[in-house]
């Protein structure tokens, strides 16, 4: 489940900043700058939510392995993490990243944080486990326990053998407060990975986090809650059909519609099972395919833009 549920032309950065040595090649866009025309339609279809169940990981795999997405981002508090980490050593290539995590917003399946909570009570409520809402986030946690929790969940990553491509935001937690937002990408630049950051509403108050050297994704799109079911290939079709030159993130959660996802999601149509069930069976679909094909739609992964970062931090 999302706090932030329709992302669409808000300058969304994706690098940490590039040194001054590279401000010549800031000149040529980012598809020049990764061979292609500067006209490009770029692409990243990424998958959220690694860990968080075998019915999700299994679905994900699957694209992954199919080419049916190019990207993806894992949950480290997540109970089936371990799984992910195989993964991720079994497919040394894949662009998978951290999709780093202050809530829990389940209703009966839940987690706490991978730093032991004794050293970042804040991000906890009573019961132990990271809170339901993002607003929870944004007033009640300290910025220096979210730094730790953030270094934790990379350093578990490492030290289960993922290399991650980039980082991001569950729920977009760590985009509501130019606190939130500065300890994330402090923690991002510090190992080196590229970041997405949502800025929207906050981007004024945000701004002065901004260099003039980041580089930007034009648009980051997620299929709208009031989508009907029956519309939802359709929204997809459309959606690459009226792309526009430049780089665009295209964000799914792809689950099968099982027994496990239905009871790890109970009573959340909006995220549930049958939603990812839905995502997954568009973007795997013959017609999904040819719509990109047919579009010159050209992918790229976290880790190509990561291949641009400049050799010194």
């Amino acid at each position: 489940m999302r706090s932030l549920l329709w992302y669409s032309a808000l300058s969304v950065l994706c690098m940490s900043a590039l040194s001054p040595s590279t401000l010549p090649a800031q000149m040529k866009s980012i598809a020049e700058r990764l061979g292609h025309p500067a006209g490009s339609k770029l692409l990243i279809l990424h998958a959220d939510d690694l860990g968080v169940a075998h019915s999700e990981n299994v679905a994900s795999f699957d694209a992954l392995d199919s080419g049916a997405i190019n990207s993806a981002s894992i949950m480290m508090p997540t109970p089936w993490v371990t799984e992910v980490a195989a993964y991720a050593k079994a497919h040394p290539n894949a662009d998978l990243g951290l999709h780093l995590t202050l809530t829990s917003e389940w209703e009966t399946y839940r987690w706490g944080s991978v730093e032991s909570k004794d050293k970042v009570p804040s991000l906890h409520d009573a019961d132990g486990t990271l809170p339901r809402k993002t607003e929870t986030v944004a007033t009640r946690a300290k910025i220096d326990e979210v730094e730790r929790e953030l270094r934790a969940q990379v350093e578990r990553a490492l030290a289960m053998g993922i290399r991650p491509t980039h980082v991001d935001s569950h729920m977009g937690a760590l985009f509501n407060t130019p606190e939130l937002m500065g300890a994330y990408i402090k923690v991002a630049r510090s190992y080196r990975l590229p970041f997405l950051g949502f800025i929207g509403a906050r981007r004024a108050a945000n701004a002065s986090l901004i260099t003039p050297h980041d580089i930007v994704f034009d648009t980051v799109l997620v299929v709208a809650e009031d989508t009907p079911p029956e519309k939802w290939k359709q929204w997809y079709l459309n959606t690459i059909a009226n792309l526009r030159p430049g780089l665009t993130e295209i964000l799914v959660h792809l689950g099968r519609d099982d027994v496990e996802m239905r009871a790890v999601m109970v009573n959340h149509e909006a995220y549930g099972a049958a939603w990812r069930q839905r995502d997954y069976d568009v973007v795997t679909s013959p017609e999904f395919k040819k719509a990109l094909k047919d579009n010159k739609i050209v992918m790229v992964t976290w880790r190509d833009l990561q291949k641009l970062m400049p050799l010194q931090p």
